[in-house]
């Protein structure tokens, strides 16, 4: 498969996806966010045994580029629905792909950012990688990724992160349970690659009933969240705060919020 916002590449049983718009840290634009939705199903219907993701460059994941925010101020109702359906549809697919998944977080994570590292069943990160969930300082909601991270971390700690959308660092990321270990910068993919070899080892059919039993245990309550995360997130794109935020961000000024 041809693809221009990423860059996949086989060795044997090993896949690696990278986000590959270094010069803009890997935002994601809605053709990105179809192109890893078409890989992520590509590599289930593959004999790939483990699945990587890293990015180009200094960062990992920047969140959604600035393109894009400007974009969805005049996309209408059902253009808003139908991006959040395909974030939603993205996160799903990898959160229950039936090959276990290796973060590989070479630098900053941040809003959807963090939630394409924090839905993979390993998570590893470089001592000087950023995360945040940074919505509400533009005036939306992380509805989606909420869906996931909340039964990860539990509810006060997901209401901290969400809330105040601060950034923060490995080590307390790793403190929170979202990242199984802090690896040195010159040391990740190395590490990466041996964890990979572990999981390799391991009968392919027997990881894979495992992760739809986790799934499994989980649809009833992750199919309730991620309805109610869908309107959410395609109401507040509505919003007059998310007009201001994003025009903020733009202009390079602090938002002037009304009550």
């Amino acid at each position: 498969m041809q693809f221009t916002t990423i860059v996949v590449e086989d060795d044997g049983p090993l896949r690696m996806i990278a986000l590959h718009r270094p010069e803009r840290r890997n935002a994601m634009t809605p053709e990105m966010q179809s192109e890893l939705l078409a890989a992520l199903q590509d590599t289930a219907a593959s004999s790939s045994r483990v699945l990587v993701f890293t990015g180009a460059g200094e960062a990992f994941c920047a969140g959604l580029d600035l393109s894009a925010l400007r974009g969805m101020q005049d996309q209408g109702a059902a253009g808003n629905r139908a991006d959040a359906e395909r974030i939603a549809r993205l996160f799903r697919t990898l959160y229950e792909l039936p090959v276990p998944t290796i973060a590989a977080v070479n630098g900053a994570a941040i809003a959807g950012g963090a939630g394409l590292a924090f839905l993979c069943d390993f998570t590893l990160a470089v001592p000087a990688a950023k995360f945040g969930f940074t919505e509400v300082r533009i005036g939306f909601v992380p509805a989606l990724v909420s869906a996931f991270i909340a039964p990860q971390i539990g509810e006060k700690k997901c209401r901290d992160l969400l809330l105040t959308g601060r950034i923060f660092d490995a080590e307390e990321g790793h403190g929170l349970g979202l990242v199984n270990q802090v690896v040195p910068a010159d040391e990740l993919m190395q590490r990466t690659k041996e964890l990979a070899q572990v999981l390799i080892a391991n009968s392919p059919q027997s990881m894979s009933a495992t992760k739809r039993l986790l799934s499994a245990e989980s649809k009833e309550r992750l199919d309730a969240a991620v309805a109610h995360a869908l309107e959410a997130n395609a109401a507040a794109r509505e919003t007059e705060d998310f007009r201001e935020g994003i025009a903020a961000f733009l202009e390079k000024r602090k938002p002037q919020w009304k009550k």
